[in-house]
């Protein structure tokens, strides 16, 4: 994961679509015709960065192909989406690299593996935020035992990501007060001082971090660089990096942190023309969706070589070709 480290380290409804498709049409240059078949892109809630850029792509991906609509779908995040693309729900999902591979090989949230699963293409990577509130007097996540802290919402890649974090510094959740809340949540929680600490997979600067740091007193801690090293050797799917100085107030010097990738995966089923016009959005495309978030400038396809499960047939022939 070497490519993914040199990165870390630089630091629905269908009513969002069809908002978005008068906002993006002029951009692409094209129109809608009748759609012939509806495909789903399962995200997270409305408040993090999965839901707008889903809605975004959903968008330029119905008005690139006249034969389908493509909507983006309000869900509990990257847990909840690999399981309704199992159930055959959804049609595409965005997740964290951790749950796409613990999807695929197997674990206590997914049963029996997932081997159908594959990876369509990369998307932003995430950085771990450990937060503290004002009143707190942690120093590090081995501070937290005792105290109340917020996972992550229930069927999220942070939540996952959360136990991984704690296991290393030698804390499970019967250790802790557990609060299971989004991440605007956890904001106003720690602001309000009704939890002590909470752990966060997002890119930066995180709308929901920026707020919680800048009227609430919130501070962000370091991850050791042993407890980094550990991760990253026991899971290959964590990365290390850093949240950069500036990127929050009170962020002096930049803080070592843990990194995941976001991923958009889909069945190995679908077809190779839907997975071909995903990459071309990302290619061709790019800037109609980063106007509608930042983050997506952080998207490297050459994240594909660092792919925590196969590729797609389709996104590996694209790749292999050249693009």
């Amino acid at each position: 994961m070497e490519s993914m480290r040199h990165v870390a380290g630089r630091g629905a409804t269908r009513s969002l679509a069809a908002g978005l498709v008068g906002v993006l049409v002029l951009a692409c240059g094209g129109e809608t015709s009748g759609p012939v078949r509806f495909l789903s892109i399962g995200t997270a809630g409305t408040g993090g960065i999965y839901y707008p850029l889903g809605g975004a792509m959903a968008s330029l991906l119905s008005l690139a192909d006249s034969t389908r609509t493509y909507t983006a779908e309000v869900t509990g995040g990257a847990v909840e989406n690999l399981n309704r693309i199992r159930a055959g729900q959804i049609d595409l999902a965005f997740s964290t690299a951790n749950t796409v591979y613990e999807a695929y090989y197997g674990s206590a949230d997914f049963g029996e593996p997932m081997r159908d699963l594959r990876i369509v293409a990369p998307l932003y990577p995430n950085f771990t935020h450990i937060l503290v509130s004002a009143s707190s007097q942690a120093r590090s996540v081995e501070d937290f035992r005792g105290l109340r802290v917020s996972v992550g919402a229930p069927g999220s890649g942070t939540e996952q990501m959360s136990r991984k974090i704690l296991e290393v510094h030698g804390l499970t959740y019967e250790d802790l007060e557990v609060r299971y809340l989004t991440f605007t949540e956890s904001a106003g929680a720690l602001k309000d001082r009704a939890i002590d600490a909470a752990m966060i997979s997002v890119g930066y600067p995180a709308a929901a971090v920026l707020e919680a740091t800048t009227t609430g007193g919130v501070r962000l801690l370091p991850l050791a660089v042993d407890k980094i090293r550990e991760l990253t050797e026991t899971y290959p799917y964590f990365a290390g990096g850093e949240i950069p100085a500036g990127a929050y107030p009170g962020v002096d010097e930049a803080l070592p942190t843990a990194v995941l990738l976001n991923w958009i995966v889909a069945p190995e089923r679908l077809s190779n023309e839907v997975v071909m016009s995903v990459l071309n959005v990302l290619t061709e495309q790019r800037a109609s969706m980063e106007r509608v978030h930042e983050m997506a400038r952080q998207i490297d396809l050459d994240f594909l070589q660092d792919a925590p499960i196969p590729l797609h047939p389709g996104t590996e022939r694209w790749f292999l070709e050249g693009r």
